[in-house]
């Protein structure tokens, strides 16, 4: 935005001062016209992680097009610090108008009572919410006393499948991706049983919880009574894990955390395995990092499940207003631009993020890449994490346990029966909750 003009420092005394003084009354005018436009003007503040805040600000210059009374403010916070400058703000009623929020931040953002529902307003805008992936969407959807209710809208989505070396599977006779476990494993012992000591069937680090996860979601319910207890001990999750940690008893994956591999790119590349479960933002890190000789020997495929084609983990960042805002339809309106299949597909070729809108796939940068394309496939079987706030937590003392069964420290049965205690004794506030309001 162009700055006001500021008026000149008057000159000496006489003619010439009167026309100074003529000039000043004029800038002077100018000023306070231009004063009364920025005034006029409707800042709406919006926080944004990393890349993203980077991003959109690309995004914007449409948006003050068609809406020229109001400003967008964009605050990129890192990652890191994200969530405890969120929890800041709203101690202190400093939240912004709208936000960038992981969708397994709203469970928690939403108990606070945080954030303003959106279902009454995307009903007026008519926005094709059947157009979203479904699970993604779900993870937007939040349990209430009047019945699961919207508090955002997602932006970009993420899920985890397989990305794998198709020349080293090809090699030991498998042509096509898997589709069951009993499929999935036969290729990785073939794999690890071709002449090559040092290559294994997958890399599974021991310090990244999703791959668990997602076959677990294969299976059914990690939590129990509505979302009250843990599961884990149950036989879903148990088959899940046992699984999970025979593919290490076998030796088709090193017991190493993702700090112990130094590259994973380099490693993937000199075959030290053959699958990798891993994330969309991979398809250009493996693009940018692989030997242009590799660029036709890899491929992504969606997860294989028990019995068929499995379901993956529904993950990615929405957008959300906050309640507390008076700048409601100006962020709604920003949300609504955001969500725009057009800009959605803007923001893909600008990022790589991939649109959680089925219509936003048609364009040919998605429609025509194969490893984008088995994302589409998958996004159609994903399911959301339990929608508490203390889901983090869990998740990471899930992947903690499974690390001690891998490693020998725990047998299957105790380790999980003590993640179900020490699950059951942190949701113990929220089973007192549950039954005092059955009680009212």
């Amino acid at each position: 935005m162009r700055p006001c003009p500021v008026p000149p420092v008057p000159g000496p005394a006489g003619p010439a001062r009167r026309r100074v003084l003529q000039v000043m009354v004029g800038a002077l005018g100018l000023g306070s016209a231009c004063s009364r436009r920025d005034s006029a003007r409707q800042v709406v503040d919006f926080w944004a992680m990393g890349r993203e805040a980077e991003v959109v600000s690309q995004l914007l210059p449409e948006f003050h097009a068609r809406h020229p009374g109001w400003r967008v403010r964009v605050q990129q916070l890192p990652w890191t610090a994200a969530h405890e400058k969120l929890l800041t703000a709203y101690a202190g009623d400093a939240l912004p108008d709208l936000c960038q929020l992981g969708n397994t931040w709203l469970p928690e953002f939403t108990a606070l009572n945080a954030l303003e529902p959106l279902d009454e307003r995307a009903r007026a805008s008519g926005l094709a919410l059947n157009d979203y992936y479904a699970g993604i969407l779900d993870t937007n959807r939040m349990p209430t006393d009047q019945g699961p209710r919207l508090f955002g809208l997602p932006w970009y989505v993420d899920t985890r499948l397989l990305f794998y070396r198709s020349d080293l599977l090809r090699a030991v006779g498998h042509e096509r991706a898997p589709q069951t476990w009993v499929q999935w494993m036969q290729a990785m012992r073939d794999v690890r049983g071709s002449g090559a000591s040092s290559r294994y069937g997958v890399l599974l680090p021991l310090n990244e919880p999703d791959p668990l996860f997602a076959l677990a979601l294969q299976q059914g319910d990690v939590l129990a009574q509505d979302d009250t207890r843990g599961a884990f001990s149950q036989p879903a999750f148990r088959r899940a894990l046992d699984f999970y940690v025979s593919i290490f008893r076998e030796g088709l994956a090193p017991a190493l955390s993702g700090a112990q591999v130094s590259n994973v790119w380099d490693e993937f590349g000199r075959g030290l395995f053959a699958y990798y479960i891993t994330g969309p933002w991979n398809i250009g890190e493996f693009r940018r990092r692989l030997a242009p000789a590799l660029q036709g020997q890899w491929a992504t495929a969606p997860l294989p499940g028990p019995d068929g084609p499995g379901v993956s983990s529904a993950g990615g960042s929405s957008l959300v207003m906050f309640k507390r805002s008076a700048r409601l339809p100006a962020a709604w309106a920003l949300i609504e631009y955001l969500s725009d299949v057009g800009t959605m597909q803007r923001f893909h070729a600008l990022t790589g993020n991939l649109p959680p809108r089925r219509s936003a796939w048609q364009a040919p940068a998605l429609r025509d890449d194969a490893p984008s394309r088995a994302f589409a496939q998958q996004l159609e079987r994903v399911r959301a994490a339990p929608k508490i706030p203390e889901w983090e937590r869990i998740f990471q003392e899930m992947q903690s346990t499974a690390e001690r069964v891998v490693q020998g420290v725990q047998g299957a049965d105790e380790a999980t029966r003590a993640l179900d205690r020490w699950v059951d004794a942190l949701l113990e506030k929220r089973r007192w909750l549950r039954a005092r309001a059955r009680a009212l």
